[in-house]
């Protein structure tokens, strides 16, 4: 049942916002708060300052690194600055903006569970 498994991703969510809280000692307000984390951790030059640009950055990183659990995109290289570079390498599927929020979290369960062991 659908509505069962969404209260399921639903429950699994929330107790990752109160991990993080836990790690960090301030629970994320939203899934972009959590996309950053996961962000900053994958270009791993610890936290700082970072520019607006940078931020939009970190986001797209985020996204593209837990999108390639999936296969969705793999990781091209590093530039001189150390910023992971990501190449799309299976189409993504049409979704409206519900649903892909819910492959995001999905994918970034996923994440947490082989990056973190959570």
């Amino acid at each position: 049942m659908v509505f069962k498994k969404d209260l399921e991703l639903q429950k699994r969510w929330v107790d990752l916002l109160y991990k993080i809280k836990e790690m960090t000692g301030k629970r994320p307000a939203d899934l972009n708060a959590v996309l950053f984390l996961i962000g900053v951790q994958e270009l791993g030059q610890g936290a700082r300052t970072f520019s607006k640009e940078e931020k939009q950055d970190l986001l797209h990183i985020a996204i593209c690194k837990v999108l390639s659990i999936d296969g969705y995109y793999q990781l091209e290289g590093h530039d001189e600055h150390g910023w992971p570079h990501w190449i799309l390498v299976k189409k993504l599927p049409r979704f409206d903006i519900l649903e892909q929020e819910k492959l995001l979290k999905i994918q970034i369960l996923e994440y947490f569970k082989e990056e973190i062991g959570w």
